[in-house]
């Protein structure tokens, strides 16, 4: 069972994302937060694997909540946003998030974006990757050029499927790519993320943007 929380400002909105969930025979809704002080605690409180995080709440924004739960290690974070707040979205990604999801989401797509970050994969729809680093890259106000450095110590191999992080791909749409199996592209994702120190998929495709990889 994969064990979330849901935070959430709006009652409505989160009594929707909370029934989709709980229609999933794999998934355990076990808090639902109105605010990102209360996220925290609640994450602390149940040990969730994961917190669905809106990024706009009171007493405390789901930016700050994500990096104190990333920090302190109580489970991963995928961040809804609706894209009209940038800087909220930048902030989540500096903070940890492990995927980031559209408000408009479909239920089915809600569901797999869930599995597949608490499978420890840290990815989500391409479209909203693509945007993302899109977004980032376009100011260099908006975050710190990366170290070219960083790189060295990457295999070949390694550094190609950064470069397809970099595009928005999906694991399968890499594994076309560079014509190897998907579980191997998987093994690479995660040694490039702990070679490069980033916690999550989608910091290594802003990374890769930025490095021009």
């Amino acid at each position: 069972m994969i064990r979330v929380v849901v935070a959430e400002d709006q009652s409505a909105v989160r009594a929707g994302l909370v029934l989709i969930l709980r229609s999933a025979p794999d998934i355990d809704v076990v808090g639902e937060a109105e605010d990102g002080l209360r996220a925290v605690e609640m994450a602390r409180e149940t040990g969730p694997d994961l917190v669905l995080m809106d990024v706009q709440m009171p007493r405390l924004d789901g930016v700050s909540a994500t990096r104190q739960i990333v920090a302190e290690r109580l489970a991963d974070v995928l961040v809804l946003t609706t894209f009209d707040h940038d800087e909220y979205v930048f902030g989540a990604l500096r903070a940890g998030a492990a995927g980031f999801l559209l408000k408009n989401t479909e239920a089915g797509d809600l569901l797999e974006a869930v599995r597949t970050v608490a499978r420890g994969e840290g990815i989500v729809a391409p479209a909203v990757t693509r945007r993302l680093i899109a977004e980032f890259a376009a100011g260099p106000a908006r975050g710190t050029k990366g170290d070219p450095g960083v790189l060295e110590g990457l295999t070949r191999r390694e550094r190609e499927v950064l470069s397809c992080v970099g595009e928005g791909l999906s694991n399968a749409e890499i594994a076309e790519r560079l014509r190897m199996a998907e579980g191997t592209v998987k093994t690479h994702v995660s040694r490039l993320l702990a070679k490069l120190e980033l916690r999550s998929r989608v910091q290594a495709a802003v990374l890769a943007r930025e490095l021009g990889v």
